[in-house]
């Protein structure tokens, strides 16, 4: 065996390497100058000297270790898979509690529940704003009747639920508490998450209601009332999912993440919340793009930012509040109308991604989700996907499989390296309300959205069935169609609703939530027992709107 090479040998060895490659590289040129979406430049090999000083104590260690690179729990998927938590919502309460109910009889291990664009809004089914678009995009649940409907026959004690709502967060969670009740079920054998992440609502996906500062208060509200009621419930899941999908790169994606959950944290603390009273139930919501080892790189290096960040900004001394826990989607906005099966091919690299970054749930999109709601046998090969990565190709068998490969710890520092240096930016500005105040979030994902565009249709970047590959005379697909009857049902329901319930019960229960909203009063025991009464979300909504009014995006040219 030779004895160990000096670096300067190594260094001389290298260039001596990258020469003989020039020279027999000249009749057959690489392709291209090859980079991560990020934009950062790949080099053709790496090596030690990329980790010239490199600590492991430090930038590594051991799995479920601070600071976590390696992943939160010490065995990771040898001791359990990660929830495989797929995302369906659509029509009626019925209909998705149907699918639900197939979903977790084909091994699914938890459930991710999609919300029609009126509830996500905080309008009841009636209402002017939501015609046509009921039951659309996800579930219609206007009230704790359908709510019932939703989970009839699902065991909340045995089956954690996550819900994609934001603005309306508060009331979704008082639903679900109020069914639990009903059902004779604990509220600490509660097992879910609510989204709740009302700041990237502002710059990527739309579905605010009130101004951010009101918006803020609800947020703390939920906080600090969960923390007591539901112990084991994630009371957010703050997002990099939809900021991705906007047009981010990987690195905006969690500086802009971090950014608002810096924001959470710092609005709690100012509440008079201790860190570690709530930080161990925050969670987030990461994409798995495209980019294989860039995504890798950058969960590690998520975890090990949020890691020191609590530690050492926030003064956390729970183990848990420094532990980044995180549920996967795969792109949505990478998957094609064209050539669809072609999707499953990219889910299935992007879910192998997730799991290989260290995820702790994961939804795989389906085939068919660029061109209507995802069909059951879709959903089925979806989850399928995750079965495999779990079961079958042994990726599961050590923890941090790709930890010390020389570009991946090279990537992860420098993907820490300029999220950091995003974060520094979000602080001068004066935090991320500020930031989303005055565009600069917006801008930057605007300017990220453009450069992406345009490499696709300069053929820079390649998309299979897209700009290049493509085959003419495509057959249609089997595509899942909604019933144009399901609006007008859910309208009658709450109209049967609203006349069997005791109505002075609902005007008492609002005009104390209004009179808390007026003052500084915990705003969820409030809303609580409107649920209960029966009052409709777009009414609990409408109270919360004439005291906190509507937020109106400020378009700037």
């Amino acid at each position: 065996m030779s004895e160990q090479q000096s670096d300067s040998e190594l260094v001389a060895a290298k260039e001596t390497w990258h020469e003989k490659v020039q020279k027999s590289s000249e009749k057959h040129p690489e392709r291209k100058t090859f980079k991560t979406d990020s934009d950062y430049e790949i080099e053709r090999v790496y090596d030690v000297l990329d980790l010239d000083s490199f600590n492991y104590g430090e930038q590594l260690n051991w799995p479920g270790e601070y600071p976590y690179t390696r992943g939160i729990q010490p065995t990771m998927y040898r001791g359990r898979l990660w929830t495989m938590r797929q995302y369906a919502g659509f029509g009626s309460a019925e209909e998705t509690n149907e699918r639900f109910r197939y979903l977790l009889e084909q091994g699914q291990t938890g459930l991710s529940v999609a919300f029609d664009l009126p509830t996500q809004i905080g309008y009841d089914s009636d209402h002017p704003l939501a015609r046509g678009e009921v039951g659309k995009v996800g579930v219609a649940i206007d009230s704790l009747a359908d709510m019932e409907i939703l989970m009839d026959q699902i065991p909340l004690d045995q089956v954690s639920t996550s819900m994609t709502i934001n603005s309306p967060a508060a009331v979704l969670l008082a639903m679900y508490m109020a069914v639990a009740e009903k059902q004779g079920i604990a509220m600490e054998q509660l097992d879910g998450t609510i989204q709740n992440d009302i700041l990237k609502e502002y710059v990527a996906r739309g579905t605010y209601i009130f101004p951010p500062r009101e918006s803020m208060r609800i947020i703390v509200d939920i906080f600090a009332y969960a923390g007591k009621m539901i112990p084991n419930w994630n009371t957010i899941s703050i997002s990099g999912y939809h900021i991705r999908e906007a047009g981010s790169t990987a690195v905006q994606e969690v500086a802009f993440t971090l950014g608002n959950a810096i924001a959470y944290v710092e609005a709690a603390v100012a509440a008079g919340l201790e860190v570690d009273q709530f930080a161990p139930r925050l969670s987030f919501f990461f994409n798995a793009h495209s980019n294989f080892f860039e995504e890798i790189a950058k969960f590690r290096a998520a975890r090990r930012i949020w890691a020191r960040l609590m530690k050492e900004r926030f003064g956390a001394k729970n183990s848990r509040s420094m532990m980044l826990r995180f549920h996967t989607q795969t792109a949505g906005s990478t998957l094609t109308a064209q050539q669809p099966d072609v999707n499953l091919m990219r889910v299935a690299y992007q879910a192998l991604s997730a799991v290989l970054g260290g995820t702790q749930s994961l939804h795989t999109n389906s085939r068919d989700e660029a061109l209507a709601l995802p069909s059951e046998p879709s959903v089925l090969l979806a989850l399928r996907t995750q079965q495999v990565i779990g079961y079958e190709i042994g990726v599961t068998d050590t923890v941090d499989p790709l930890g010390g490969s020389y570009f991946i710890e090279k990537l992860t520092d420098q993907i820490e390296n300029e999220i950091l240096s995003y974060i520094k930016k979000i602080d001068e500005i004066g935090g991320a309300v500020e930031a989303i105040e005055k565009g600069f979030i917006q801008k930057e994902i605007q300017a990220s959205a453009y450069r992406y565009q345009k490499e696709i249709e300069s053929q820079e970047r390649v998309v299979v069935g897209v700009n290049q590959f493509t085959i003419s005379g495509e057959q249609p697909i089997d595509l899942l169609k909604m019933d144009p009857a399901t609006s007008q049902r859910q309208v009658e329901r709450l109209k049967e609703v609203r006349l069997s319930r005791n109505q002075a019960k609902v005007a008492e229960t609002l005009q104390e939530l209004r009179r808390a909203a007026q003052g500084s009063d915990n705003l969820m025991p409030a809303i609580f027992e409107a649920v209960k009464a029966y009052a409709t979300l777009g009414e609990i909504c409408g109270v919360l709107r004439d005291v906190f009014g509507e937020y109106q995006q400020q378009i700037t040219i």
